[in-house]
């Protein structure tokens, strides 16, 4: 069993990116042997070898996706939230005033909270957006919970998790014993399957990125990775968030953490790529960062480009 399973986390390491441990081998029990029994298999051993020959792509998706951690809900955390109510949304107000447009990504968005969340932050300031083009594009791995995500239908539950009753009573119409969010809501969250090892620079740019409680999934390298694809991808004077247990520790990074506001990053324009050690400079015009990102936040990057 303990080398089925060694050899059961290199496969989901090599084609998810997802760290395991021999502290989760209660997963394997309660999500990957119903699979086992599912497919009339002799044990874990009989899985692991299947999925290395490679032949059942459908097999493997199973897998995968059964191990993927899907643990979210309204407004988790809380604090994010408000700083994008607080912080982000003023900010990105004034500076896209001309343009009008927004768009924001919700990585690892799971059955689809976390946009859902926003969307109806942005419904309290529909007058000051009016004219403007909003797009919330919400991606995860697994397709299973983002079909479970295009529907909106959440159980009591659920919704009691983290959702103010007056957004519940505004936004969600009660079916049996279950609550489904308006069309009008819905429509405001594009869903797509997307794998963060792959390629998503498809996804075109982003004003802000949330990326919340999912690196804590990956090595140091994997992140490192994910992190300097996701910084291409954000806009100049763009926001990242991070979960809470999540931070920049170890990690070389073109990201810069708010002084202010545990948990949001911007890019760290001022700091020079080919430069071993970043010196923060005075003088260093910071334009491209958002307000709030100034020299106590270039420190931090300095501090941040010289860990690891």
């Amino acid at each position: 069993m303990s080398q089925a399973f060694d050899a059961l986390c290199d496969y989901l390491r090599r084609q998810s990116g997802l760290v395991m441990d021999q502290s989760k081998k209660y997963l394997v029990d309660s999500r990957v042997m119903p699979i086992v029994r599912r497919e009339r298999l002799s044990g874990l051993e009989e899985l692991v070898a299947l999925l290395q020959k490679g032949q059942s792509p459908k097999l493997a998706k199973d897998v995968i996706e059964a191990m993927t951690v899907n643990e979210t809900y309204f407004f988790r955390d809380k604090a994010p939230f408000d700083q994008f109510r607080s912080v982000m949304l003023p900010a990105l107000l004034t500076a896209r005033q001309n343009e009008k447009r927004l768009r924001i990504w919700s990585a690892a968005a799971s059955t689809g909270q976390e946009a859902y969340s926003l969307a109806m932050i942005l419904e309290e300031f529909a007058a000051k957006l009016a004219g403007w083009k909003i797009d919330i594009v919400a991606t995860d791995l697994s397709e299973q919970v983002l079909e479970k995500a295009k529907k909106g239908i959440y159980s009591q539950f659920e919704v009691q998790r983290g959702l103010p009753t007056p957004m519940l009573l505004r936004h969600f119409n009660q079916i049996g014993e279950s609550w489904q969010l308006s069309d009008h809501i819905r429509s405001k969250v594009t869903f797509r399957q997307l794998n963060l090892l792959s390629d998503f620079t498809v996804l075109g740019r982003f004003d802000v990125i949330l990326c919340r409680n999912v690196l804590i999934y990956f090595d140091a390298a994997r992140k490192t990775d994910i992190l300097a694809r996701m910084t291409r991808v954000l806009a100049p004077d763009g926001f990242l968030t991070l979960g809470a247990s999540e931070s920049l520790i170890g990690l070389k990074t073109d990201l810069v953490a708010h002084p202010e506001h545990r948990g949001i990053f911007a890019r760290a324009a001022a700091a020079a790529a080919s430069t071993p050690r970043f010196t923060p400079r005075t003088d260093q015009p910071s334009a491209t960062l958002p307000p709030g990102f100034g020299a106590t936040a270039l420190s931090a990057a300095a501090r941040l480009r010289t860990t690891g």
